[in-house]
């Protein structure tokens, strides 16, 4: 297996030190901030080793501090409630005492019931456009020194976008994007390691999208951007390892917040999956100077 796909699979895996307990290692990629999208998938992992015959189906969390990349986390989960076909946990993630991520998890029994959807957008496949990976590295000389082996560096999961350009010299246009995602290596037949790997992505470049009618890039050095909430719908089964298209939209800017919403389709047209998040879009000084 891939040697960067494999080291996520077991940053996800968590250590467990009680029925409620977990200890989850941390990620340095480059910022000595946490990427809140490990936080997430790490949350997620130790709420579902927690219920047993259900399967996640919606999480919500709210980012409270920014997570240090150079300690472990702490997950403590509470047990809410197990109903006849609804499990709730709730999880607190924490470093040095104090509170980084609070997440609720619902789960379900398999049940049949009506089934509708939105139609998948008809966009090119992932064939049809380069990894976000290889334009980082064409465009290597416009990263700033000190951060562009993090943006060059090997990374477990492969990002197309529809909406091609220069990172680093964005245009304006309308808040939407379309991103082909997968593994870069085939994963084990485990949905929880599907459903935490997804987790973990959805934060990945989520936000950025209400910063695209501004043509705004997101390594503008006044811009200070972080995630404030994060939402995840689980709507049908899916595998990380093939191509998955997440469509993502921001109806909103305002009062230095950015609104971003997005659903993912497998190659089928399936909607597998819906997300929300907000998002801290400040900006040192006025950004049109």
């Amino acid at each position: 297996m891939n040697s960067v796909v494999n080291h996520l699979i077991g940053l996800l895996k968590l250590e467990r030190i009680s029925d409620t307990q977990f200890i989850g290692l941390s990620q340095d990629i480059g910022f000595p901030k946490l990427f809140g999208g490990q936080v997430v998938g790490q949350g997620l992992s130790a709420a579902t080793q927690t219920v047993e015959g259900r399967f996640p189906h919606s999480l919500h969390c709210y980012f409270l501090r920014p997570g240090d990349s150079a300690h472990p986390i702490k997950y403590d989960v509470e047990v809410v409630r197990d109903g006849g076909s609804f499990s709730l946990r709730r999880v607190l993630a924490s470093q040095f005492g104090k509170t980084i991520l609070s997440m609720t998890v619902s789960f379900q029994v398999k049940e049949e019931g009506l089934d509708h959807q939105d139609a998948m957008p008809n966009v090119p496949g992932p064939e049809s456009f380069k990894s976000e990976l290889s334009l980082y590295r064409e465009h290597a000389n416009e990263i700033p020194e000190k951060v562009r082996d993090l943006f060059i560096s090997d990374r477990p999961i492969e990002y197309r976008i529809v909406e091609n350009q220069n990172p680093f010299r964005p245009r304006p246009g309308i808040a939407k994007r379309h991103m082909w995602i997968r593994s870069v290596a085939p994963l084990p037949d485990d949905p929880l390691i599907h459903q935490s790997m997804l987790a973990y992505t959805t934060d990945y470049g989520f936000i950025e999208t209400a910063l695209m009618p501004h043509g705004i890039s997101i390594g503008n050095p006044r811009l200070k951007i972080a995630s404030l909430d994060h939402a995840i719908w689980f709507h049908r089964p899916f595998r990380l390892d093939e191509w998955l298209l997440y469509v993502a939209d921001s109806p909103s800017a305002s009062a230095a917040r950015g609104f971003a919403r997005g659903q993912i389709f497998n190659r089928k047209g399936q909607l597998v999956a819906s997300t929300a998040q907000e998002g801290l879009l400040r900006f040192a000084d006025n950004p049109k100077k």
